[in-house]
C-alpha cells in the first residue's frame, strides 16, 4: 500500500533547506548550482596545493625565499672529494622528500644529497641519496642512520643509493645534517685509503 510509507512534511525539510541556501549564499550561486560549485572549488584546492608543493620544492633546491631552505647557495660543499648538498626544508610533505633528493642528485651531478624535512608537528623526515657513480663507495643507508640518531630516530632503510628515516625531534635537523657530513668525511678517508 503506497499510503503506508511515512512522508516528510515540508517543516521537516526546513533545516536542510536553510543549510543549502546558506551555503549557496556564501558561494554566491543558486542552490541548484551548489554541487557543481563545490566540486570546482575542491578541484581548485587540489591544484593550488600541488602548485604550492612544487613552489616549495623549487625554493628548497634553489635555496631562496621564505626560509624554506636553509644555508642557501652554501648548501653544496665539498666533504673530502665528494660534493654534499645538505638542506633543511619546511612545509614539504614527507612523501615528496625522495623526489626532492632525486632533483638534487641531478643538480649536483656527482655526490651525496641529504635533506631533512621538518613537519608542522616538529617531526623530522630524512632522505639521503648517493649518485650512481658513488653508490658502490658510499652507502645512503649508513648516512641516513647517523642522521636519524641525531633527531631521536633509529635505523632507517632503503638502498645504497637512496635511504630514508625519521625521528621525533625536528629541532635537531641541523645536527642531523652535521652528523651526516661527519660520517661522509670518515667515509671519504676510508675510500681514499682503499684506492
Amino acid at each position: 500500500d503506497l499510503h503506508s510509507f511515512p512522508t516528510r512534511r515540508s517543516s521537516d525539510l526546513e533545516p536542510e533547506d536553510n543549510l543549502v541556501r546558506a551555503a549557496a549564499g556564501a558561494l554566491k550561486v543558486k542552490p541548484e548550482e551548489l554541487p557543481e560549485r563545490v566540486a570546482a572549488l575542491a578541484e581548485e584546492k587540489r591544484r593550488l596545493e600541488r602548485e604550492l608543493t612544487d613552489a616549495r620544492k623549487a625554493i628548497a633546491l634553489g635555496g631562496g625565499g621564505n626560509g624554506a631552505a636553509r644555508d642557501g647557495a652554501n648548501a653544496v660543499r665539498k666533504v673530502g672529494t665528494v660534493n654534499l648538498m645538505a638542506r633543511t626544508v619546511r612545509g614539504i610533505p614527507p612523501k615528496d622528500l625522495r623526489g626532492l633528493v632525486d632533483d638534487g642528485k641531478r643538480q649536483i651531478g656527482s655526490g651525496v644529497v641529504a635533506i631533512v624535512g621538518v613537519t608542522d608537528e616538529g617531526k623530522a623526515g630524512i632522505v639521503v641519496g648517493v649518485t650512481d657513480d658513488l653508490a658502490k663507495s658510499y652507502d645512503a643507508r649508513e648516512l641516513v642512520k647517523v642522521g636519524a640518531e641525531a633527531v631521536g630516530g633509529a635505523g632507517g632503510g632503503g638502498r645504497p643509493d637512496m635511504a630514508q628515516a625519521g625521528g621525533p625531534d625536528g629541532s635537531r635537523a641541523d645536527a642531523a645534517l652535521a652528523a651526516i657530513a661527519e660520517r661522509l668525511e670518515v667515509e671519504t678517508k676510508r675510500v681514499a685509503a682503499e684506492a
